[in-house]
């Protein structure tokens, strides 16, 4: 722990928030970490990738191992609630396995705890096949939507995600494997392109989490990334939850690179903490490695773009995918993901760039 600053920055003290040099004590002593969303080829979901049934190792494994190959040192990855209501021992094993499958290959996990995005009512079991070629098909919102709508008014709701969370962080709170806690995605999101976002029913759950995490006494940091669909503006107050409670600012970047120097620029001036993008690469919305990876390097940025191997989840589709009638071939340019199933890249020149551009001291300038 850095000794910057006297106040306690494990949540012993209680729930307070990491102050401002604590956060970035904290950043200084990280390599900078670039990596990617996780989730194996093997998986069309959250659910897939943990049930013990569907619980994949060797294809983990080996996926971890070419990420690291890349020169990544950071994984993202999504769990999921039911998995812990159903077998949280089991859980928590799985959950060791990947760590273990992770460090092997010189990566750190983001555990990532709820999401708003995609289908709205998970169940566990046999998960469907992936409709052909539509986006992340089979992926789905943890808790729900049905949770999220009756929180208030069902109090077993709120205990069973308290317990989950809780449950989850205190096991690995004092584990190094683990780099940080992304205690919701996209909070307010959507079930697809076009339907009605979930909006401000995330918010109880959303304050929440935080506390609870806190409470958890966690060693690694928190955060919630900050995002925004300029087509249909997210309620502020989400966002500024998302701020106020989080450790490290992290955030989603979808576009080109102009867009993406002005967006650090503004956090800059809003925030002294940290800076951490977890979410980025939308080849045809001109977001590349070539381009936005020397930008995060230079302005010291943590980087996670989406995808790794192309596989059941169908992100080398796009979002607008959703609303083609008939499947489309393999497109010639990639949304997400980088490899193949058999480890050979989409692109070699950008495989290549990749892996000359995180050869050398991933630090900060």
């Amino acid at each position: 722990m850095p000794s910057s600053s006297s106040e306690p920055r494990d949540g012993s003290a209680g729930d307070a928030r990491w102050t401002v040099a604590q956060a970035n004590a904290w950043w200084d002593e990280q390599p900078l970490p670039v990596g990617c969303n996780f989730s194996p080829s093997s998986a069309i979901n959250q659910l897939e990738m943990w049930q013990a049934a569907t619980f994949d190792l060797p294809t983990i494994e080996r996926e971890l191992a070419w990420a690291g190959g890349l020169g990544f040192n950071a994984a993202r990855v999504y769990l999921h609630d039911l998995v812990w209501q159903d077998d949280a021992a089991g859980l928590l094993a799985r959950m060791d396995q990947v760590l273990g499958a992770a460090e092997r290959a010189g990566i750190r996990i983001l555990f990532v705890l709820f999401d708003d995005v995609w289908n709205p009512e998970p169940r566990l079991g046999p998960q469907p096949e992936p409709h052909p070629g539509r986006h992340n098909s089979g992926w789905v919102q943890a808790p729900g939507l049905a949770a999220l709508e009756a929180y208030r008014s069902d109090p077993e709701i709120p205990a069973r995600l308290e317990a989950y969370v809780k449950g989850v962080i205190e096991h690995f709170a004092a584990d190094p494997r683990v780099l940080l806690w992304d205690l919701y995605n996209e909070p307010g999101g959507y079930p697809s392109p076009g339907a009605d976002p979930v909006g401000e029913t995330c918010l109880p759950l959303l304050e929440d989490v935080f506390a609870w995490a806190r409470g958890a006494a966690p060693q690694q940091p928190l955060t919630s990334g900050l995002w925004w669909n300029p087509l249909n503006p997210l309620p502020p107050a989400i966002g500024e939850l998302q701020l106020a409670g989080s450790d490290i600012v992290s955030f989603h970047h979808y576009g080109p690179v102009e867009d993406l120097t002005d967006l650090i620029d503004r956090l800059r001036g809003e925030t002294e903490r940290p800076l951490f993008c977890t979410e980025y690469l939308a080849r045809p919305m001109k977001s590349h490695f070539e381009t936005h990876l020397p930008v995060f390097q230079q302005r010291a940025v943590g980087a996670i773009n989406w995808g790794l191997v192309s596989g059941r989840s169908q992100t080398i589709y796009p979002w607008w995918s959703w609303f083609d009638k008939e499947p489309a071939p393999e497109p010639e340019i990639w949304f997400h993901d980088i490899l193949r199933p058999d480890g050979s890249p989409f692109d070699p020149a950008e495989v290549a760039f990749l892996r000359n551009a995180l050869a050398g001291e991933r630090g900060r300038d």
